[in-house]
């Protein structure tokens, strides 16, 4: 099986490298490294590569900005394009549920884990799953899955964009710029957003305050 890892860290690359060896379906790995996006747009694009049969992929990666490739979001992008039968699997050291959550509705990779939730043998186990074609999320993916799910009323993919660019210090007034919503509507949503987090008269700095604490962003 030919495998595409990418990740800015070597030593992990190494050592996920190994613990597949020991795979359970007795498959001989053949694997190819790549530590930013450069490098991994150079492997994925390559018209004389053989191709591969699955890609890991590192959420946080030096960014390639001729080809508008900041991060493994955008390489996965890359990865369904040219290598639309490989299997995606991945990886971040980050558990922001917004973010983790936004991954599996946006790219459906066929894995993906946060870094903390697993060792040797969950990584195996997801490369179990994958290869019988199934779907492998670790605990915290799981759990912000489930989360959202039960909270989609108040926080659908609009409130999420309003709770994101608020926290990234985006002001009430200029929302309408970013997403495709009029000032009342905006106004609406803030409400759901501020009944949800029990917030009666609080400003947009106690809605970011109130996400952070619930671990969203």
């Amino acid at each position: 099986m030919r495998i595409l890892m990418v990740d800015d860290h070597p030593t992990q690359l190494d050592g996920y490298k190994i613990i597949l060896t020991y795979n359970n379906q007795g498959i001989e790995i053949d694997t190819t490294m790549a530590y930013n996006c450069k490098s991994a747009f150079e492997i994925i694009t390559d018209p004389e590569s053989e191709g591969f049969d699955m890609v890991f992929l590192d959420l946080n990666l030096p960014g390639y900005p001729e080809e508008l490739l900041k991060s493994g979001e955008d390489l996965a992008y890359l990865v369904k394009k040219y290598l639309p039968a490989a299997k995606i699997i991945m990886l971040t050291s980050h558990s922001e549920t917004f973010l983790l959550y936004n991954i599996v509705k946006k790219i459906e990779p066929d894995a993906f884990l946060v870094k903390s939730d697993f060792g040797g043998d969950e990584l195996l186990d997801a490369f179990d799953a994958v290869i019988n074609n199934q779907t492998y999320h670790s605990e915290t993916v799981t759990a912000s899955i489930q989360e959202l799910l039960s909270r989609e009323e108040y926080l659908d993919s609009y409130n999420r964009q309003i709770i994101t660019l608020l926290a990234q210090g985006v002001k009430t007034k200029n929302l309408p710029e970013h997403l495709n919503l009029s000032m009342s509507a905006v106004e609406k949503r803030k409400s759901q957003i501020k009944d949800y987090f029990c917030i009666e008269k609080g400003n947009d700095e106690d809605i970011v305050r109130e996400a952070r604490k619930l671990g969203f962003i």
